[in-house]
Order: C-alpha cells, then sequence, then structure tokens
C-alpha cells in the first residue's frame, strides 16, 4: 500500500475543522505534528535480562487521536515483549521479525495539545541507540476500522542513554561502564613508537629485509609483464598514475633497464606454492615474481603498502622506496568476508568499492549474501516475483499478504529516499561485479539460504502462486511453490519470525532451488567464470517447524529413522547436496548443516557429509565453544567465522552510541587480531556477558586436524547497516586486523602456554599493529577510492587534582580539545600532555588525513 496520509479525512476532521474545508497537504501538515519520542527506562527489571521502556506522544495537531482511529508501527531490534505490571492506555504488540505495532486500548484518548507516556517491557536487555524504535509511522483506520491513510512520523526523537541501567544489561553484565575514565585506563598499555619501529605492510610478509638505499619511481620507470599478466600490470599502472598524475608505460617481454617486472616463476614460501611472491627494490627498478598472477597480484598490493602514507596524502610526480627484499606467502588460502546485502541493502557502487578493500587487504573470497527474510537481491530469469516482491518492503495489512513488510527502519513505502529496504542487482550488475571481483583475484560465493530465513522466498512464490491461479494455470503455480499451505506449526525463528521456513517434503522446494542455482550458473558462465562453489545457508531453523505440517508427517512416515521433525533439516539438506554434486559444485554451509538436534534440542555433530564434499563454516564458539575444534577433528574441512572474532556487526564496544549489535558481546579490531586458530582457547576469555568461559572437558584440535582449517571469514550482517558509510565504519578498521590473522605467518604468541607470557608478548605486538594503524594506515585509507569511512576511536581522559590526562587507543593519533562545550576541529588546542583545565571537556582523536572521531565529554567539577 502506498496512500499518502489524509487522501480522505472525513471522519478525523469533522471533529474538529467541521465547519472548514482542508486540503490533503494540510492535512498531512497536521498529521505530522503528532511528536513521539522513546526512552529506554532500564535494564533491571524482575527478568533477568529485561528491558523496561517508554514511549512519549504529544499530540500538537488539530485533531484527537481515539480508542479505534490509529496504531503506531515501527520496528526494533526483535525482542519478546512481556505484559506490563500496570495497564498502560496503549499495548506494543509484535507482528513478526522486528515488526510491532503500538494500538490504543479501549477508552484511549489524545486530544489536541495533550500528551501521554506508554510504557511497555521486554525480554532481551537494550544498550543502544540503533536498537530504538525505527521507521515509525501512523495508519489510520476509518469508523469500521479498515485502513484508510498512512503518515511517517516527522518528529521522532531517543532519549539519550546516560544512566548505569540504560548502558548495562542488567545484573548480569559484568562488563564495565563506557566511560572516559575506563578508556583511559584501558589505553595505558599503549605507547608511541617512532615511525622506523612500524609494521610495514599489513598484512605482515613471512619475510621482510630493508636494504640501505632508496629507489625514485616516476614515469620513466617502465613496468614490464608477460602477455598473461596484463590485467596486474595495468592495474599497477593505474594505481601509480593516481598518485603521479603521470601515465606509466605496459610492456611485454624482458626488461631492457631500469623498470618494474612483473613475472611468474617458481616460487615456495613456507612450504606454500599458490599466492606467493618475492618483491624485491633495489637500483635496477622493482621486481615482482608470483607463483601465479595472484602472486604477483600481492605483490603489486605489498609494493603499494610501502609508498609512505604522505605519497598517499600529498601526491607526488616521484616516489621514494626504499630499498627491500620481500619473500611472502599466505597462510590460509581461504579468507573471506561476508556481507548482508538482504536485511539493508547496499548498491552495487558499495559492492565494488568493497571488493576494492578487500584486494588492498589480500582478502581473496567474497560470501555474497543476497537472500534473506527481509530481501531478495538477484534477479532470477524466470521468476521475476523474486525481485518484484522480494526485493522491496513496503507496509502491508499484516505478515500473511505476499508482501514483505518493514523491516530495519524501511519504513511504509518501497524504495523511499534515504531508506535501505529495497534494492536488487540485475544480472548485469551481478555479472559486473563477477568480473570486477576476479580482476582483483577474489572469487564471489553466492548464496542461498534455505531452509530458514526464508520468508523473501516465500512471498515471493506466494505471489506468484496467486497470479498463476488467477490465470488458471495450477501446474505451473506450484512448480516453485516453497510452503504447506496446511502447516500449522508454531514457531518463532531467532529474528522473530513466525513464517520464514520452507517445507522440506515437496519437489517444489527443491525445483526452485536448483532453477535458481542454474540461473546463477548461467550468470557466471556469462562472466567468463566457472561457478563451482554453492554456500547453502542452513542456519538458525527455529525449534517447532514442520511439527503439524501434513506434508512433513508424510515425509516422517515414509522415513521412520529421522524420527523426529526437527531432523528434517538433515533430510533436506541430504536431498540438495545430491542436487548440487550433480551441478559439480562444492557444497559450503553454515554449521547448522552438519549438526542434528538430540532428544533434549541440543546440537550434536553429524557424521554423515565427511568427505562428501561439505564444507563448515564454525561461528558459534561462545555457545558450543569447541565446535569448530570438534568439526576439525571429525575430518571436516571448516571456515572458522568465530563470532567473538571476526563478526564486524557487533559493536566495537558498550558505548550506547557505538552502532551495532551485541548478543555475542563486543568485538573491535584487537579481537579481529588476537585470533589463534588451531587454540582458540588462547585468544577467547569470556562469554557475550564479560563472564570467564570454562574450557574444562572440551576438545583442543589436534594437531592433525590443522590441515582440515581451510581458513578463516569475516562477517557484516546488516541489522543496523544503514547505507555505504556505516558499513564502513563497521569494517574499517576491522578488516584489518582479520587480514593478519588470515594471511599473517604465525604470531609467537600463538604457542606459548603460559597465559601471563602469553598476553605479554601479544601486548608488544598489539601496540606495534596499533601504532601501524593510527600512523600508516587509515590516513591512507582517507586517500583510496576517494576515501573509506573507517572509524576513530574516542580518547580516554581523567581529571587528577584539575588536571586533564588523555590517551588514545591507537598511538599516533592526535588529540584535540576544548573547554567551551564546543566539538574540536583540527585548529583546536592539541593535548601533549597533563594540563590544568575546567569547564566543560570536549575531545577528539585526529589523524594525519583531518579525519576525526567522535567526542568524548568530561567535565571538571
Amino acid at each position: 500500500m502506498r496512500t499518502t496520509f489524509f487522501a480522505t479525512l472525513s471522519t478525523l476532521v469533522f471533529l474538529c475543522f467541521s465547519s472548514c474545508s482542508i486540503t490533503e497537504k494540510q492535512a498531512v501538515e497536521e498529521a505530522k505534528k503528532i511528536t513521539v519520542s522513546w526512552e529506554l527506562v532500564s535494564n533491571f527489571t524482575e527478568i533477568e535480562t529485561g528491558f523496561e521502556a517508554r514511549f512519549h506522544l504529544a499530540n500538537e495537531s488539530n485533531f484527537p487521536l481515539t480508542d479505534t482511529n490509529w496504531a503506531l508501527f515501527f520496528n526494533m531490534s526483535p525482542r519478546p515483549i512481556l505484559p506490563t505490571k500496570t495497564p498502560q492506555s496503549a499495548t506494543v504488540q509484535h507482528i513478526n521479525g522486528d515488526w510491532y505495532k503500538l494500538t490504543p486500548r479501549v477508552g484511549f484518548s489524545l486530544k489536541p495539545g495533550a500528551a501521554i507516556d506508554v510504557l511497555y517491557e521486554g525480554t532481551e536487555a537494550v544498550n543502544k541507540v540503533t536498537d530504538a524504535p525505527l521507521g515509525l509511522y501512523f495508519v489510520f483506520y476509518d469508523k469500521d476500522g479498515k485502513e484508510e491513510n498512512i503518515v511517517q512520523v516527522a518528529n521522532y526523537s531517543i532519549k539519550p542513554f546516560t544512566r548505569r541501567e540504560q548502558m548495562l544489561r542488567g545484573k548480569v553484565d559484568l562488563e564495565p561502564l563506557p566511560t572516559p575514565e575506563h578508556t583511559y585506563q584501558t589505553n595505558r598499555t599503549a605507547s608511541l613508537l617512532p615511525t622506523e619501529n612500524l609494521q610495514k605492510i599489513i598484512p605482515a610478509p613471512v619475510k621482510l629485509t630493508l636494504g640501505t638505499g632508496i629507489l625514485t619511481v616516476n614515469s620513466s620507470l617502465p613496468i614490464y609483464a608477460d602477455k598473461s599478466l596484463e590485467n596486474e600490470a595495468n592495474f599497477l599502472s593505474q594505481k601509480l598514475k593516481t598518485l603521479t598524475g603521470s601515465d606509466f608505460s605496459v610492456k611485454t617481454g624482458t626488461p631492457t633497464g631500469k623498470g618494474i617486472s612483473l613475472k611468474t616463476g617458481t616460487i615456495r614460501v613456507n612450504g606454500v606454492t599458490k599466492e606467493a611472491y618475492q618483491l624485491g627494490i633495489d637500483g635496477n627498478g622493482i621486481s615482482i615474481t608470483g607463483s601465479d598472477a595472484a602472486g604477483v597480484f600481492y605483490g603489486i598490493q605489498s609494493m603499494l603498502a610501502l609508498i609512505p602514507t604522505t605519497t598517499y596524502l600529498k601526491p607526488s610526480a616521484s616516489i621514494a622506496l626504499n630499498y627491500v627484499q620481500v619473500e611472502d606467502a599466505p597462510r590460509f588460502h581461504f579468507r573471506g568476508m561476508h556481507l548482508d546485502v538482504s536485511r539493508n541493502f547496499q548498491t552495487k557502487e558499495t559492492i565494488l568499492r568493497l571488493l576494492d578493500l578487500l584486494a588492498v587487504y589480500k582478502v581473496n573470497h567474497f560470501l555474497f549474501y543476497t537472500t534473506e527474510d527481509e530481501g531478495w537481491r538477484l534477479e532470477i530469469d524466470g521468476l521475476p516475483e523474486l525481485t518484484k516482491v522480494g526485493a522491496q518492503r513496503e507496509h502491508t495489512s499484516g505478515k500473511e499478504t505476499p508482501v514483505l513488510h518493514p523491516a530495519y527502519g524501511s519504513g511504509p513505502k518501497a524504495y523511499d529516499e534515504g531508506k535501505y529496504g529495497s534494492g536488487y542487482y540485475t544480472k548485469a550488475d551481478f555479472i559486473e561485479i563477477l568480473k570486477y571481483a576476479k580482476a582483483r583475484h577474489i572469487k564471489v560465493i553466492p548464496e542461498v539460504n534455505l531452509p530458514g530465513h526464508a520468508r523473501a522466498a516465500i512471498k515471493a512464490m506466494e505471489a506468484r502462486y496467486d497470479r498463476l491461479m488467477k490465470e488458471g494455470n495450477e501446474k505451473e503455480a506450484n512448480e516453485y511453490r516453497l510452503i504447506d499451505p496446511n502447516d500449522k506449526s508454531v514457531y518463532l525463528s531467532a529474528q522473530g519470525y513466525t513464517d520464514n521456513v520452507v517445507s522440506v517434503g515437496q519437489e517444489s522446494t527443491y525445483h526452485f532451488y536448483e532453477k535458481v542455482v542454474d540461473e546463477i550458473t548461467k550468470m557466471y558462465k556469462e562472466a567468463g567464470l566457472p561457478m563451482d562453489v554453492m554456500h547453502a545457508g542452513g542456519d538458525e531453523v527455529p525449534e517447532g517447524v514442520w511439527t503439524k505440517s501434513p506434508i512433513a508427517a508424510k515425509v516422517l512416515k515414509d522415513n521412520p529413522t529421522i524420527k523426529d521433525p526437527k531432523n528434517l533439516q538433515t533430510y533436506f539438506f541430504r536431498n540438495l547436496v545430491k542436487r548440487l554434486k550433480k551441478r559439480n559444485l562444492e557444497i559450503h554451509g553454515w554449521e547448522e548443516a552438519v549438526l542434528t538436534k538430540a532428544a533434549d534440542g541440543k546440537l550434536v555433530l553429524n557424521p554423515e557429509f565427511v568427505g562428501q564434499g561439505v564444507v563448515p563454516y564454525v561461528w558459534n564458539n561462545l555457545f558450543d565453544v569447541d565446535l569448530g575444534n570438534r568439526m576439525a577433528n571429525a575430518g571436516y574441512p571448516v571456515v572458522l567465522c568465530n563470532v567473538s572474532n571476526f563478526y564486524f556487526d557487533m559493536a566495537y564496544n558498550n558505548d550506547p552510541q557505538e552502532p551495532g549489535l551485541y548478543w555475542a558481546g563486543y568485538v573491535d579490531t584487537r579481537n579481529n587480531w588476537a585470533f589463534a586458530p588451531f587454540d582458540m582457547f588462547k585468544t577467547t576469555y569470556k562469554n557475550s556477558m564479560g563472564k570467564p568461559l570454562n574450557f574444562a572437558g572440551l576438545q583442543k584440535m589436534k594437531p592433525e586436524a590443522r590441515k582440515n582449517v581451510r581458513g578463516v571469514e569475516c562477517q557484516l550482517w546488516s541489522e543496523t547497516v544503514k547505507g555505504r558509510d556505516m558499513a564502513e565504519y563497521d569494517i574499517l578498521p576491522k578488516l584489518l586486523g582479520f587480514a593478519e590473522s588470515a594471511w599473517a605467518p604465525e604470531r609467537p604468541w600463538e604457542t606459548i602456554e603460559n597465559r601471563q607470557e602469553r598476553e605479554k608478548s601479544m601486548s608488544t605486538g598489539w601496540n606495534i599493529f596499533a601504532n601501524t594503524l593510527a600512523q600508516k594506515e587509515l590516513p591512507r585509507l582517507a586517500t583510496i577510492n576517494g576515501g573509506y569511512h573507517y572509524r576513530l576511536p574516542l580518547p580516554g581522559a581523567i581529571i587528577e587534582q584539575g588536571m586533564l590526562k588523555a590517551n588514545v587507543e591507537l598511538p599516533g593519533l592526535a588529540i584535540r580539545y576544548t573547554t567551551d562545550g564546543t566539538e574540536p576541529t583540527a585548529q583546536s588546542a592539541l593535548y601533549t600532555g597533563p594540563v590544568k583545565v575546567s569547564g566543560t571537556l570536549t575531545l577528539k582523536s585526529f589523524d594525519a588525513s583531518g579525519r576525526s572521531s567522535r567526542a568524548t565529554i568530561l567535565k571538571v567539577r
């Protein structure tokens, strides 16, 4: 429904304007005068991790709100709602997913000029502004209760989170309060290092030896490349032109003089012969020899990383490079990033920028998550409803309609400006992305997630079913139908959905999957690429599915060994694997795809798919701590996606203003850097609430199982990610820490058993890395591709005897401050040491590019 508010308004307007006429535009403006604010009251409730919140409605319009003529719809980070202890004039109801509504109770009245508070309670504490209700809009009803008009709330505010009971997640939250004083104490372990002590390349190479001379690089140095390396040579030429403003010629054949040589040859570094390279810079020029084209490409990236930061900030015709010899190869062949574009859409241009960024830090796999409950983002020939219905969100009368309802603040109108609920990639877009990634040696892995997380596909195929049934074509209508229409199962998914799981007992579900896979395969072929991997998803199928499905009941009767409906997922995956293997596809999936459920509901390892071309991605290292170890020990080739280290959507910390989720705790750049893949217990100490983990009785990874770790992957799920800038903020600088864990050789601390000695070694290593980020890498990122939107940490600060003491997590960042409450700028006072202050202090960190952090505020008492 796309009606605008007050197309007709006779019932409401007559009460206040019986003697005058009113235009639609005037009515809309009146409706916008209804203001709404929201406040988190407390997370310290009678429920251990519950919350209490309050809506405040102020009617500044000229018409009354009654107990029948309105409802307020909104999205909120999904949480079950509890009955309030005291009766309220209106009630918050969960509809589906993160879609809620506030509806008046009998007797409700809000006259012009009046205001009212509505309290409500729920489970799962709230401590982020990004958790607050978003995308608010009113639906107004006529005297018969029919939806008449819709208007988005124009005046909405969220009250600040300032109290302890707002910033902590209840009594069980052991994390310290996010104060400037605590940040200062945490930062004290960091110290400023001179430039010569910085890490020369991120991620660190296997071996780097500095020479004593300097090579001047300018356009007089031609690029010599093997014919097979034309892509890499042109890439380097373009990068050097951006920095110098001059064209660098590309020639084939053997260098005839000083120049830049790109070639392939027999290279083995640390026993690795794929993606390996040798880089030499000396008086004869630059030589990059790779074991393959990818190795040459990564040698180029390392050469670009060696260019002084000052050159990136102030390009000049010549570049000065120190003599150096580098030998390098990746620790893991699989170095991946997953991006969810379904919860909130990202443009093609943003994807291309991200691929460039991944290439800089030698990430070579991109798991493109284009299907979810909240959106289907890829055009598929022959199934137009997937994008006509599945790629857009808008208001609908209820969850039963074949429409995607609003989610994550997308509002009531599809393709609304400034919202991210609608959008998709055409076939041409997808093919362009594939080609762009290939040129940067990145493998794009498509994912179609079933049997759960499938609501967008389900609704799209129901719309298709309805269309074809109206046309009298029942056979075709059922060809790709995904539900059992007689299924009465009751369940609630992790994201609050009651209708997001497909029927696994009907052929049409498998036929749909095969159709989609075959169409995606055609796009790969058109891009000139083989498609040899498919990610089948398989995560978070909720309890209760298929329990009241006649079709599922028949499957259980015909297959008595399944025993329980909860294990129909294994039946589904088994059938899917057979079909995908016929297409010569390796099948990847989330960990749940190779787990079964015991009678008590607990997930247990299923060895059935070992050796069957199935690769599980293991994310759950906090709630099933040793799962990755057990899977590798059982013979599964695993990709480690540990939530405690590699989930970029987890907020950097518990500051309420820091966007992101925290169901698995908080994940910062250091967490990404500090990862021991073969002994995860060495680097993960606490659960999501800050409670120490107990590793007693858990499996460690066997030495012979290490070969089963195919690699690591970072994830950006997009529930709280609105647009490009927010995505890049969540990614950077976390990606650099991840890249170090994915590519760099084993760090010394990974094998130190004594915790005190290990943490001392880690602290030394992290200090070097943190200095390198601040002084070198982040300013460079401000210039690449027009600049990326990275995060800078807030300064820590304390007042001792009237003296300001301040520091920062990444040494090398400047701290500037004001004492009059204004925001610091690049011209504000520079903090160089303890200083006498008074008034309201506002501090920011700045890097060499002029970028700054959010503000730290401290009042001198």
